[in-house]
């Protein structure tokens, strides 16, 4: 396929997004081309944008969960054809990215979207899949350094040991709620907005607990639900209040994984481990082929399910408004996702 194709670029470091045209890009050996159905949203998008974080060349492109329909090939590739119904997580910056109509993908890092899912579905996996499966299961510093369930040997490997999730509701947290129900964690407790309750149940979170309780009230609930001390705790929010709440809940011996820079002053005795959701990394390169050999199957049996999705309507016009609800912290228990081709 030549030709070229809708993108919704960040003109310059700091700069407005906006609508433009440039060239479908061609996929080298071992890639696929991607016609691009839907692309989810992440905090880190409006993040590079407002502060200039990590991308130095421009105009760049963004967004990082993507899905979408197999267009063509290139060499190397084999289990692809064109046709197929796929989801990948995307690179920032060009080729590879979301916010665009089509897109390069590694394909020893895709998977096909089984026939019960959407694309929208399947754009709302990758990103926090890997964050949740990154800060739970590599091995330290980079995670807690748990056995995977990846390995089937090692599903309901901690069976009685509790594990405690800051954000279930959150898009990490719920996969953290989910990896740790095929880990055998019991009790899975989740604090969360109470309106999130059932759903959180039904994914796997054994107790929810308001998440506006003070950490006084929070400790004392978690200990009338498991009275010895609590050793992992998975903060998805990380803000300073929620990681002051998980460092004070957290037992001497015990470890907690961030998402942002540490906002606590480390004791002892206590581990931080900041968590970087990037599949692609050295480090983490041998746990993406693993989770992506397996995402189908893992899907298709239903022992991961997708998160709710919302669709912001008009294509990438509508990538903006997206991006200010969630800077404005007005998304819960939803992943936003547009759909590149609908742009006008």
């Amino acid at each position: 396929m030549s030709g070229t194709q809708k993108a919704l670029f960040i003109e310059s470091k700091q700069g407005p997004l906006k609508l433009g045209r440039r060239s479908i890009p061609i996929p080298g050996p071992g890639q696929l081309l991607v016609r691009v159905e839907a692309a989810g949203l992440n905090p880190a998008d409006w993040k590079i944008q407002k502060y200039g974080l990590i991308l130095e060349t421009y105009p760049a492109i963004v967004g990082s969960d993507i899905a979408g329909v197999v267009e063509s090939v290139a060499e190397g590739v084999n289990g692809f054809t064109q046709g197929d119904r796929v989801f990948f997580a995307g690179a920032w910056g060009g080729d590879k990215a979301g916010f665009q109509q089509y897109a390069l993908a590694e394909a020893k890092n895709t998977a096909k979207i089984p026939p019960q899912l959407s694309f929208e579905e399947g754009a709302a996996i990758p990103v926090a899949l890997a964050t949740a499966l990154i800060g739970l299961y590599l091995p330290k510093p980079y995670g807690m350094g748990l056995l995977s369930p990846l390995d089937s040997v090692n599903r309901g490997r901690y069976a009685g040991k509790p594990l405690v999730i800051i954000g279930g509701a959150t898009s990490v947290g719920q996969y953290v709620i989910q990896s740790a129900k095929l880990s055998g964690f019991s009790p899975i407790i989740a604090t969360a907005s109470l309106k999130h309750s059932e759903y959180l149940r039904s994914i796997g979170a054994t107790h929810v607990l308001d998440r506006n309780l003070d950490n006084a009230t929070i400790a004392a609930e978690i200990s009338k639900i498991f009275p010895s001390p609590i050793e992992i705790i998975f903060d998805t929010v990380s803000s300073p209040d929620t990681q002051e709440t998980g460092y004070s809940l957290l037992s001497p011996g015990g470890t907690i994984a961030v998402l942002l820079p540490n906002s606590v002053t480390p004791v002892e005795g206590k581990e931080i481990i900041n968590v970087v959701g990037l599949l692609t990394l050295p480090f983490s390169c041998d746990l993406g082929l693993q989770l992506y050999s397996q995402l189908e199957e893992l899907l298709d049996a239903g022992s991961i399910k997708p998160l709710k999705v919302e669709v912001v309507p008009g294509g990438l016009n509508g990538v903006p408004k997206g991006l200010a609800k969630l800077e404005a912290d007005k998304v819960s228990g939803v992943k936003l996702v547009v759909q590149p081709q609908e742009t006008v």
